[in-house]
């Protein structure tokens, strides 16, 4: 198996979003009215495409319960396939696609491509059916539900939730004479335990930072600004983050790294978690993904929700999402809405993100057997999918929000190396962001 990180964590490059923005800007998507979303007719011979995104493993599990659903359903074929040699490659081939009429009816997407996607014109609006009272749409995380809307349209259903929190080596804690982390730790609490823990003598860090300048950078930036108070757009839709609640965040992990030397900056973000697991980084800010690798590697992990800011342990969800879009044919629309419905469902989703090792999409699906048999499994399970309800703010899924991270993916590198102070550095990001940012603002007025 690949780690979870490289499978479902590394970012998405920030070209193919411009593609995507500049296609939206120029009109996008055909002049057609959109499709109405009715009930599948059992009677109807109807074939959809799909593309998963996925690894052999994860792929051989989603395909397997597609076999399951034909089989319930014979009036459908799902045509399956990764639809692309990585999941990153997939937001430009499904660009490509929509130039050539040749896109799927379903594909995994990553969250962050929501808007890029839904102002394509290509996406197919699902807001009646998640609306309706028995939907079972209010038992999805928040973040994840905002995460697949945009605007006033509903443009797919969640397909994997999670979020960050604080995982700790209890061996390197047992070794410095400290106690493990609470649900009550401040960031002065955080900070005050990676200078104990670091021991450059031996090579060990207290904690680590990826700053390949990637959203894997930016999003692990945006809970403490929250937490202080702050966020990342105004409500006109202009850089925000620059505040002093940004400014406060960017400081204590550039006093962290630069003045303290407790922060094991990861150049290209993807040494750190082999780092923690090999007992050099005694804390690290990540997810439910790692939790498969720290099994496998007998690393001795404790996890805790992240730390606070006057009681306010808010943290992220990077919710990925399956996309629907609009072929024109009514049946077609059904079958892509009715296949999703029924494999977000908890008795489904079980089967395959808990079998593979991630969070349930759906509150109910905590009662199931095959979520208790993942808690045994995987320590810590418990407290990321209760920390769901602390990812009340999604990340803004904006046009020009690529634009926007890249920039202070790039400030927080620059901080946390020494080369330039948090409020110039985030100054400088808002600055160059807003141009993007007003562009979709446009393309949204039209």
């Amino acid at each position: 198996m690949t780690r979870r990180s490289d499978a479902r964590r590394t970012w998405p490059t920030l070209v193919a979003g411009a593609l995507l923005l500049a296609l939206a800007a120029c009109g996008g998507g055909p002049d057609k009215p959109p499709t109405t979303v009715t009930t599948l007719d059992p009677n109807a011979k109807v074939t959809i495409t799909w593309w998963h995104g996925q690894n052999a493993e994860a792929a051989a599990l989603l395909e397997g319960l597609a076999e399951e659903y034909m089989a319930d359903h014979p009036n459908v074929t799902i045509e399956s396939s990764s639809g692309a040699s990585t999941t990153d490659g997939l937001l430009q081939k499904l660009q490509a696609g929509f130039a050539s009429d040749t896109f799927p009816d379903i594909s995994y997407a990553f969250g962050n491509w929501a808007t890029e996607l839904g102002v394509s014109g290509r996406t197919l609006d699902i807001s009646s059916f998640v609306n309706a009272p028995d939907s079972g749409w209010s038992e999805f995380p928040a973040a994840a539900a905002a995460t697949a809307t945009v605007g006033d349209e509903v443009i797919g259903m969640p397909a994997v939730v999670d979020n960050l929190a604080l995982i700790y080596n209890k061996d390197l804690f047992d070794a410095a004479g400290l106690d493990y982390p609470t649900a009550d730790w401040t960031w002065d609490d955080f900070r005050a335990a990676a200078q104990a823990l670091t021991d450059p003598s031996r090579n060990i860090y207290g904690t680590a930072y990826p700053i390949s300048g990637t959203e894997d950078t930016v999003w692990r930036f945006w809970p403490q600004l929250w937490q202080n108070g702050g966020d990342v757009l105004d409500d006109e839709g202009m850089p925000a983050f620059d505040s002093q609640a940004g400014v406060d965040a960017l400081e204590l992990w550039r006093a962290m790294a630069v003045d303290d030397k407790s922060v094991y900056l990861d150049q290209n973000g993807e040494k750190y978690a082999d780092s923690f697991e090999s007992g050099n980084i005694g804390m690290m800010i990540s997810g439910p993904w790692e939790l498969y690798d720290m099994k496998k590697a007998n690393t001795p992990y404790g996890v805790e929700i992240l730390p606070g800011n006057n009681g306010n342990h808010q943290t992220i969800s990077g919710p990925d999402l399956w996309v629907l879009f609009d072929h024109g044919d009514k049946q077609r629309a059904a079958a892509a809405y009715d296949f999703i419905n029924w494999l977000t469902s908890p008795a489904q989703d079980v089967r395959w993100n808990v079998t593979y090792g991630n969070l349930p999409l759906r509150a109910s699906a905590a009662d199931t057997p095959e979520f208790k048999k993942y808690l045994e499994t995987y320590p810590g399970g418990d407290v990321m999918f209760a920390n769901l309800e602390n990812a009340t703010t999604p990340r803004p899924t904006v046009v020009g929000y690529s634009k926007l991270s890249e920039q202070v993916g790039k400030a927080i590198g620059r901080v946390l190396l020494g080369a330039e102070d948090p409020q110039q550095a985030l100054s400088d990001a808002a600055e160059a962001s807003r141009p993007a940012l007003q562009q979709g603002l446009q393309k949204a007025a039209q």
